[in-house]
Protein backbone atom coordinates (compact mmCIF):
# COMPACT_ATOMS: atom_id res chain seq x y z
CA UNK A 1 0.00 0.00 0.00
CA UNK A 2 1.40 3.39 -0.63
CA UNK A 3 -0.58 6.79 0.60
CA UNK A 4 0.06 9.84 -2.14
CA UNK A 5 0.81 13.20 -0.84
CA UNK A 6 -1.21 16.07 -0.70
CA UNK A 7 -0.75 17.52 -3.73
CA UNK A 8 -0.81 14.46 -5.54
CA UNK A 9 -3.62 14.84 -8.06
CA UNK A 10 -5.45 11.60 -8.98
CA UNK A 11 -7.13 11.78 -12.58
CA UNK A 12 -9.68 9.34 -13.93
CA UNK A 13 -7.15 8.80 -16.67
CA UNK A 14 -4.55 8.15 -13.42
CA UNK A 15 -6.74 5.61 -12.40
CA UNK A 16 -7.37 3.74 -14.99
CA UNK A 17 -3.70 3.34 -15.83
CA UNK A 18 -3.71 1.84 -12.07
CA UNK A 19 -6.25 -0.51 -12.52
CA UNK A 20 -3.66 -1.99 -15.70
CA UNK A 21 -1.38 -2.16 -13.62
CA UNK A 22 -2.98 -3.75 -10.49
CA UNK A 23 -3.14 -0.82 -8.35
CA UNK A 24 -7.24 0.54 -6.80
CA UNK A 25 -7.54 3.10 -5.01
CA UNK A 26 -9.17 3.21 -1.23
CA UNK A 27 -9.30 5.44 1.70
CA UNK A 28 -9.72 5.28 5.33
CA UNK A 29 -13.03 5.99 5.72
CA UNK A 30 -15.95 8.24 4.49
CA UNK A 31 -14.77 11.25 5.74
CA UNK A 32 -11.15 10.80 5.09
CA UNK A 33 -9.80 13.34 1.89
CA UNK A 34 -7.09 11.20 1.01
CA UNK A 35 -6.35 8.09 -1.03
CA UNK A 36 -4.09 5.44 -0.94
CA UNK A 37 -3.18 2.80 -3.68
CA UNK A 38 -3.35 -1.29 -2.70
CA UNK A 39 -1.97 -3.77 -4.41
CA UNK A 40 -3.29 -7.05 -2.23
CA UNK A 41 -0.15 -9.79 -1.41
CA UNK A 42 -4.15 -11.88 -2.10
CA UNK A 43 -6.28 -11.31 -4.49
CA UNK A 44 -10.50 -12.05 -4.59
CA UNK A 45 -11.24 -13.40 -7.86
CA UNK A 46 -14.36 -15.21 -9.83
CA UNK A 47 -13.36 -17.64 -12.14
CA UNK A 48 -15.59 -17.10 -15.18
CA UNK A 49 -16.10 -20.70 -15.42
CA UNK A 50 -16.79 -21.48 -11.73
CA UNK A 51 -19.51 -19.17 -10.59
CA UNK A 52 -21.85 -20.93 -8.03
CA UNK A 53 -25.09 -20.67 -8.49
CA UNK A 54 -26.79 -22.85 -6.17
CA UNK A 55 -30.44 -24.49 -6.99
CA UNK A 56 -32.49 -21.67 -4.83
CA UNK A 57 -30.68 -18.41 -6.49
CA UNK A 58 -30.87 -19.88 -9.57
CA UNK A 59 -34.70 -19.66 -8.67
CA UNK A 60 -34.71 -16.43 -8.05
CA UNK A 61 -33.15 -15.52 -10.80
CA UNK A 62 -35.57 -17.14 -13.31
CA UNK A 63 -38.25 -15.66 -11.08
CA UNK A 64 -37.44 -12.76 -12.49
CA UNK A 65 -38.45 -11.11 -9.39
CA UNK A 66 -36.06 -8.34 -9.43
CA UNK A 67 -35.78 -5.80 -12.97
CA UNK A 68 -32.59 -6.27 -13.46
CA UNK A 69 -30.75 -3.16 -15.26
CA UNK A 70 -27.37 -1.43 -15.96
CA UNK A 71 -25.82 2.14 -15.67
CA UNK A 72 -29.48 3.30 -14.97
CA UNK A 73 -28.83 5.04 -12.48
CA UNK A 74 -25.08 5.31 -11.00
CA UNK A 75 -25.51 8.24 -8.66
CA UNK A 76 -27.75 5.80 -6.54
CA UNK A 77 -26.07 2.88 -6.74
CA UNK A 78 -22.77 4.42 -5.36
CA UNK A 79 -24.49 6.25 -2.58
CA UNK A 80 -26.24 3.01 -1.76
CA UNK A 81 -23.19 1.21 -1.69
CA UNK A 82 -21.87 3.88 0.87
CA UNK A 83 -24.12 3.74 2.95
CA UNK A 84 -23.88 2.06 6.35
CA UNK A 85 -25.62 -2.02 6.25
CA UNK A 86 -25.83 -4.08 9.16
CA UNK A 87 -22.57 -6.07 8.08
CA UNK A 88 -21.01 -2.87 6.61
CA UNK A 89 -20.86 0.04 9.55
CA UNK A 90 -17.91 1.75 7.37
CA UNK A 91 -16.84 2.58 4.24
CA UNK A 92 -14.17 3.71 2.26
CA UNK A 93 -16.18 5.37 -0.44
CA UNK A 94 -15.36 9.02 0.20
CA UNK A 95 -16.32 12.41 -1.74
CA UNK A 96 -12.90 11.67 -4.12
CA UNK A 97 -13.72 8.28 -4.87
CA UNK A 98 -17.38 9.37 -5.82
CA UNK A 99 -16.19 12.01 -8.14
CA UNK A 100 -13.80 9.89 -9.48
CA UNK A 101 -16.25 6.72 -10.80
CA UNK A 102 -18.72 9.23 -11.77
CA UNK A 103 -15.98 10.79 -14.13
CA UNK A 104 -15.36 6.61 -15.49
CA UNK A 105 -18.68 6.45 -15.67
CA UNK A 106 -19.24 9.43 -18.05
CA UNK A 107 -16.33 7.94 -19.95
CA UNK A 108 -17.78 4.70 -20.21
CA UNK A 109 -15.76 2.52 -18.34
CA UNK A 110 -17.22 2.11 -15.03
CA UNK A 111 -20.79 0.57 -15.28
CA UNK A 112 -23.82 -0.79 -12.97
CA UNK A 113 -25.81 -4.04 -12.40
CA UNK A 114 -29.03 -2.74 -10.89
CA UNK A 115 -32.01 -4.94 -9.02
CA UNK A 116 -35.30 -2.82 -9.32
CA UNK A 117 -39.03 -4.07 -7.75
CA UNK A 118 -41.85 -2.12 -8.00
CA UNK A 119 -39.68 1.31 -9.18
CA UNK A 120 -37.68 0.96 -6.46
CA UNK A 121 -33.68 0.08 -6.56
CA UNK A 122 -33.41 -2.56 -4.09
CA UNK A 123 -29.76 -4.03 -4.98
CA UNK A 124 -26.77 -3.78 -7.47
CA UNK A 125 -23.30 -3.52 -7.70
CA UNK A 126 -20.39 -1.07 -9.93
CA UNK A 127 -16.88 -1.70 -11.20
CA UNK A 128 -14.83 -0.75 -13.72
CA UNK A 129 -14.50 -2.11 -17.08
CA UNK A 130 -11.05 -2.62 -19.02
CA UNK A 131 -10.85 -4.49 -22.39
CA UNK A 132 -10.87 -7.87 -20.80
CA UNK A 133 -11.12 -7.52 -17.32
CA UNK A 134 -13.64 -6.67 -15.08
CA UNK A 135 -12.93 -5.03 -11.69
CA UNK A 136 -15.80 -5.35 -9.02
CA UNK A 137 -15.86 -2.21 -6.53
CA UNK A 138 -18.67 -2.80 -4.32
CA UNK A 139 -22.83 -4.05 -3.86
CA UNK A 140 -25.83 -3.82 -1.41
CA UNK A 141 -28.88 -5.34 -1.50
CA UNK A 142 -32.07 -3.82 0.60
CA UNK A 143 -34.05 -6.77 -0.15
CA UNK A 144 -32.97 -10.51 0.21
CA UNK A 145 -30.96 -11.66 -2.84
CA UNK A 146 -30.84 -8.83 -4.81
CA UNK A 147 -27.30 -8.09 -4.73
CA UNK A 148 -26.53 -11.95 -5.84
CA UNK A 149 -29.20 -11.67 -8.62
CA UNK A 150 -27.32 -8.54 -9.68
CA UNK A 151 -23.62 -10.58 -9.31
CA UNK A 152 -25.52 -13.48 -11.30
CA UNK A 153 -26.33 -11.20 -14.17
CA UNK A 154 -22.77 -9.38 -14.28
CA UNK A 155 -21.25 -12.93 -14.22
CA UNK A 156 -23.67 -13.64 -17.27
CA UNK A 157 -22.85 -10.34 -18.95
CA UNK A 158 -19.28 -11.09 -18.89
CA UNK A 159 -19.38 -14.63 -19.80
CA UNK A 160 -21.33 -13.40 -22.79
CA UNK A 161 -19.09 -10.46 -23.70
CA UNK A 162 -15.68 -12.13 -23.68
CA UNK A 163 -14.27 -11.04 -20.26
CA UNK A 164 -11.34 -13.03 -19.06
CA UNK A 165 -11.17 -12.00 -15.31
CA UNK A 166 -12.89 -10.96 -13.00
CA UNK A 167 -11.35 -8.80 -9.61
CA UNK A 168 -13.25 -8.25 -6.64
CA UNK A 169 -10.12 -7.20 -4.83
CA UNK A 170 -10.75 -8.99 -1.03
CA UNK A 171 -12.16 -12.19 -0.07
CA UNK A 172 -15.32 -12.46 2.27
CA UNK A 173 -16.99 -15.13 3.19
CA UNK A 174 -19.98 -14.06 1.35
CA UNK A 175 -17.98 -13.86 -2.05
CA UNK A 176 -16.32 -17.43 -1.45
CA UNK A 177 -19.86 -18.87 -0.71
CA UNK A 178 -20.46 -17.87 -4.41
CA UNK A 179 -17.03 -19.20 -5.76
CA UNK A 180 -14.70 -16.09 -5.67
CA UNK A 181 -10.98 -17.61 -4.95
CA UNK A 182 -7.82 -16.12 -3.60
CA UNK A 183 -4.91 -15.89 -6.24
CA UNK A 184 -1.50 -14.68 -5.05
CA UNK A 185 -0.39 -10.94 -6.07
CA UNK A 186 2.11 -12.07 -9.14
CA UNK A 187 -0.78 -14.72 -10.07
CA UNK A 188 -3.29 -12.15 -10.68
CA UNK A 189 -0.77 -9.51 -12.37
CA UNK A 190 -0.48 -12.36 -14.88
CA UNK A 191 -4.01 -13.33 -15.22
CA UNK A 192 -4.27 -9.43 -15.00
CA UNK A 193 -2.02 -8.59 -18.37
CA UNK A 194 -3.61 -11.91 -20.31
CA UNK A 195 -7.35 -10.11 -19.80
CA UNK A 196 -6.28 -6.46 -20.96
CA UNK A 197 -4.78 -8.11 -24.11
CA UNK A 198 -8.86 -9.02 -24.63
CA UNK A 199 -11.37 -6.71 -26.22
CA UNK A 200 -14.22 -7.47 -24.51
CA UNK A 201 -18.34 -6.04 -24.64
CA UNK A 202 -19.86 -4.89 -21.70
CA UNK A 203 -22.48 -4.17 -23.35
CA UNK A 204 -23.25 -7.48 -25.41
CA UNK A 205 -26.79 -7.24 -24.59
CA UNK A 206 -27.52 -3.23 -25.11
CA UNK A 207 -27.91 -1.34 -21.99
CA UNK A 208 -31.83 -0.52 -22.76
CA UNK A 209 -32.00 -4.49 -23.13
CA UNK A 210 -34.09 -6.36 -20.96
CA UNK A 211 -32.16 -9.73 -20.12
CA UNK A 212 -33.97 -12.21 -18.68
CA UNK A 213 -33.26 -14.38 -15.44
CA UNK A 214 -33.33 -17.39 -17.96
CA UNK A 215 -30.99 -16.01 -20.43
CA UNK A 216 -28.82 -14.87 -17.72
CA UNK A 217 -28.48 -18.55 -16.91
CA UNK A 218 -28.33 -19.93 -19.94
CA UNK A 219 -25.09 -17.43 -20.64
CA UNK A 220 -23.84 -19.38 -17.46
CA UNK A 221 -24.42 -22.90 -18.89
CA UNK A 222 -27.08 -23.53 -16.38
Amino acid sequence: MSKPGASYAITPQLLLRAYSIGLFPMAESAEDDQLFWVDPEKRAIFPLDAFVVSRSLAKTVRSDRFEVAVDRDFDAVIDACAAPAPEREKTWINDEIRGLYRALFDMGFAHTVECWREGKLVGGLYGVALRGAFFGESMFHRERDASKVALTHLMARLRAGGFQLLDTQFMTTHLASLGAIDISREAYHRQLEEALGVVANFYVWGPQERVSGRQALAALGD
